[in-house]
């Protein structure tokens, strides 16, 4: 957790101590890499001591989070204080999906970096050019995708809190219902119970077509049924069907019977 000195370096954090000593070898001596090894904050896996909370870390009238440092990165967040105090700059090189973009907040607000002046870079390969184009671009937090992966967090939190003692009570212990599962489920509770509750009925439809000269009908029936074979042997799209009655002053009317009752649906 200690890592190098940062004194009168800048100071780069990333996620994965693989990528640190990587990193470190494109950016020179100047800079100094160090992982947060992936999150470093989180909600709270229970209410503190007093508090009734059905959710721990999330305000259910507000769904404000409250977070705090996860018990095995306490010696991580010290090192990355005192580096950040000694460092000339900081640069945030966390991954550049949410994740990415959350644990770089997470990281600004425990250093005391402001967010909306924080060093932000990304890349999408670990290769020299890549790491210097990225730091010749930087940006700030994006807190559009911070909020994303904070109401995914929060989402998980409620769901698997007040859902999973159900499937505890219900199923088995040391179930845990999530927030697309559980959604999936109802959705499909409610589909099975609507085909348990169909009723079938008989149903009847009948297509004819149908020549407005009464003369011409018996004559159109073998170019009809000629036509409809296909020189290839392929059935006509129902849009060349429509444009040979046309063409030939007919239409297509179709009849409905559903329990004995008729529906003209109308012609083509």
């Amino acid at each position: 957790a200690r890592g190098p000195s940062a004194s009168g370096r800048q100071l780069v954090i990333v996620e994965s101590p693989a990528k640190a000593r990587t990193i470190n070898r494109y950016l020179g001596p100047d800079f100094v890499v160090q992982a947060s090894v992936g999150h470093i904050r989180d909600l709270p896996t229970k209410a503190a001591k007093g508090e009734k909370a059905p959710v721990p870390g999330v305000d259910l009238e507000t769904f404000d989070p409250t977070y705090v440092v996860n018990a095995d990165k306490s010696k991580t967040v010290a090192a990355l204080r005192k580096a950040c105090k000694d460092a000339s700059e900081v640069w945030f090189a966390t991954d550049l999906d949410r994740e990415g973009e959350a644990i770089a907040w997470h990281l600004a607000e425990l250093l005391g970096v402001e967010p909306a002046r924080a060093k932000r870079v990304v890349f999408n390969a670990i290769t020299k050019d890549e790491i210097a184009r990225a730091f010749d671009q930087p940006h700030t937090i994006d807190i559009d995708k911070v909020n994303a992966q904070q109401a995914r967090r929060i989402l998980d939190r409620i769901v698997g809190y007040q859902v999973s003692p159900l499937l505890w009570k219900k199923v088995a212990r040391g179930l845990s219902a999530g927030r697309v599962q559980s959604v999936a489920v109802r959705l499909i509770v409610e589909r099975e119970r609507e085909i348990r509750a169909f009723v079938p009925d008989e149903y009847w439809d009948v297509d004819v077509q149908l020549a407005l000269d009464p003369a011409a009908a018996a004559g159109l029936g073998d170019g009809w049924r000629s036509f409809l074979a296909g020189d290839d042997g392929a059935a006509p799209s129902k849009a060349r069907r429509n444009a040979w009655l046309a063409d030939h002053d007919a239409f297509t009317a179709s009849l409905v019977e559903i329990g004995g009752e008729r529906f003209n649906v109308g012609r083509t």
